[in-house]
């Protein structure tokens, strides 16, 4: 491959596709909120829990695993795509077409919609902002150890 790009680039990049996946589910989510805006406080506290299992048990863990795989690739000329490997982009194809589909055909109704896209809309974003934060901290070095998994 002639062009490729660095470790740190693909710090950036993953931050950035994670963050505006984030802020269009929370569009779709938002809008249909507004569409059906009754017990909106009983819907907070559900998005808060499709959040917090999204963010602690599925996307905090990815971040740990793409971010040590990142750091193992070479200091330069890397695929501008493979801040994901290959499951991972299958799994995102998956999912968008899932959602598309489940939208389309109004198989489930706005109230499940408008809370679970929030809550999995702020789970992306946030997985987004540690993508961004750890090419933050080590954008002077050249990308010590993986964080730590907490």
């Amino acid at each position: 491959m002639k062009y490729g790009v660095n470790r740190k680039v693909l710090l950036i990049t993953a931050g950035i596709v994670w963050m505006a996946a984030g802020a269009n589910i929370l569009r779709i989510g938002i809008v249909t909120w507004l569409t059906d805006s009754q017990y909106w406080l009983f819907k907070i506290g559900e998005a808060t829990v499709v959040f917090l299992l999204f963010f602690l048990l599925v996307f905090k863990k990815l971040y740990y695993k793409h971010t040590k795989r990142i750091e193992q690739k070479k200091k330069e000329k890397n695929c501008p795509f493979s801040f994901f490997d290959v499951k991972g982009w299958i799994v995102m194809v998956f999912m968008i077409t899932f959602g598309i589909t489940i939208r389309s055909f109004h198989l489930l109704p706005d109230a499940f919609i408008s809370v679970f896209y929030t809550g999995l809309s702020l789970a992306l974003m946030s997985t987004g902002v540690l993508f961004i934060r750890y090419w933050w901290v080590s954008r002077k070095s050249n990308l010590p150890t993986p964080p730590p998994e907490e």
